[in-house]
Parts: structure tokens; sequence; C-alpha cells
């Protein structure tokens, strides 16, 4: 197993099309591990606004992990009531656990513990969860994996073996980062789909959460003039992202007609995307790193 099992056949031709439009690494051959200075080469900010709330359906469609975020107490990071706010601590903890250096994570891990504490099993709640627990972290850790590599491939073509298996290797910092241990990332890129086809396959939305991910579907945390602009875009791109499984569990409908659409999206954004430089296709990543470091500089809260 070399590639995403759920990919369909639609999807492999359209990595193999859109990936041939971009002059990037691909065909490199990478070291046995990634530094955070040379991992920034195969990152793609663009991926942050089309695939993030994909990738946030996909983390709480863990029942323990979206019961976690919808009951959460701290309202300073709800995404429904401070969507700016949850998008820049999202983004930082992503820029952080890909290209920050130690003290950068200690100095993030401390301040997330921090907003942490307090989500736990409630009285009422129907599942028992922790956000301190390292088996859901796993699971949201392995949810970012996923929608890079998956973006990636879409965009830029699938890496070369010894390259995919270097950042596979490198994005176990995702759970690490927090109280995921090492040893808890599956030891190879082929176990990880495994795992990831394995578990996948047993998560089901209930009706509170599907309600919660239309609404972040919708976009309807911003104002209805900029949802009626962006919200039908915003859905379709979400749609179709999400693996079978899940579009099938939120009710989402998807036709060929839809993926080609998709796929010439894609072939516009790769032409231009593997033109600009690592500088600017690395924004917003790099700009919430810096403004993260700022703020740990001068004393800041961090989230």
């Amino acid at each position: 197993m070399t590639t995403p099992l759920r990919k369909s056949d639609d999807a492999i031709d359209a990595y193999q099309t859109v990936g041939s439009l971009n002059s990037g690494p691909v065909a490199t051959s990478a070291p046995a591990t990634l530094t955070p200075a040379e991992v920034r080469e195969h990152i793609d900010g663009i991926a942050a606004f089309l695939g993030g709330s994909a990738n946030v359906i996909m983390q709480l469609a863990l029942k323990p992990v979206g019961y976690g975020v919808m009951e959460s107490d701290v309202h300073t990071g709800s995404v429904m009531l401070v969507p700016a706010k949850r998008l820049r601590t999202t983004l930082t903890y992503i820029a952080v656990a890909l290209m920050g250096d130690e003290g950068d994570r200690a100095a993030y891990r401390a301040a997330v513990n921090g907003a942490h504490r307090t989500v736990h099993t409630k009285p009422t709640s129907p599942v028992k969860y922790n956000a301190f627990d390292p088996k859901l972290q796993l699971w949201v850790a392995s949810c970012m994996y996923w929608g890079l590599d998956d973006l990636y491939q879409r965009l830029r073509g699938p890496m070369t073996p010894e390259l995919a298996e270097a950042f596979y290797q490198h994005c176990a910092r995702f759970g690490t980062t927090l109280q995921m241990r090492q040893e808890m990332w599956p030891a190879t890129r082929d176990e990880f789909y495994v795992y990831w086809e394995e578990n996948l396959a047993t998560r089901t939305i209930d009706d509170p959460t599907r309600e919660y991910f239309n609404a972040l579907t919708d976009l309807r945390m911003i104002s209805k003039p900029l949802q009626r602009v962006f919200g039908p875009f915003h859905r379709f791109v979400t749609t179709a992202l999400l693996p079978p499984h899940l579009r099938a569990e939120m009710g989402m409908t998807w036709t060929p007609r839809q993926e080609r659409r998709f796929v010439f999206v894609l072939r516009a954004l790769a032409a231009v995307w593997s033109k600009l430089p690592t500088v600017i296709r690395l924004f917003p990543y790099n700009f919430y790193l810096a403004d993260m470091r700022l703020r740990r500089r001068f004393g800041r809260p961090l989230i």
C-alpha cells in the first residue's frame, strides 16, 4: 500500500494530471528525516483554506473529540463564536508542529494545555472524553497528516517513496507536540494507512454533530452577506475533500460532474501555486509562526 486506500480512480487521475503541472521537488530524493527548515518546501498554505473544514469534520467524527469541542466551556476558542481567533490558534498549532523549534513547541504545548484543562466529560455528556487523552490526540494528528498528504498529492502529484516516508515521520509532531507518545504513531506510512482505513470505517456522525458540521460547512459563523458569497464554494470544496464514508454520513452527494469541476479548480490552482516562491506558498503558516514567536517574545497570550 503506497497511496491512501480511499482514493477513487478519478482522484488518482486528478493527482497525476494536476501534479504534473508542478515543477516542485517531488522528483528529488529525500533525507531519512526532515528538519523543520527542510519541511517548508513541502507545505502548501493553500491547503489550510481548502481542507480546513473537511479536516475538522474528520477529527470530530470521533465522538469523544466531537463532543469535547461542542461542549467545551472555553468559549474564547469556539469557531462559531470567534472564528478569526480559532483560525489563528489552529493554524498556529500546525505551523508550530511542522516548522517550530523545540522552544516553540514547548511554549505552545503549555498554552494549549492551559486551554484544555477544563475540556473533559460533563455530567450530561453522551460520551466520555478528556482533551489530554493521547488516543484522541492520535486520531486528530492522523487527520491532520491525512489531509496534508491528500492535498499535496492533489496539487503536486505523489511524493517519491523516500520523501513520503520522511514527511510522514515528521508529521508525528502533530501528536507529540501535545501528549501523544512517539511510539503510538504507526511505525511506517504503510502501517498508518492500515490504521487510517480501519478507524475511518468506524466513524459515524449523529444528529447534533451533523448540525454542527453543517453550520461550519455553510460558514454560519460569519455575516450573512459573506455566507452568501463564500458559503456555496466552501460547501463544494468541503464535500469534495471528505472521504466518501464521511460524505455519506453527512448526507452529502458527489457526482462525476462535480468531481470534474473540482479537478478543474485544482488544476488552475496548481498551475499558479507551483510557480510561487516558497515564502508565499507557505502563507499563512509562516505568518502565524512568526506571530506566535512575537507574542512569546513580548509575553502576550499565545492562544
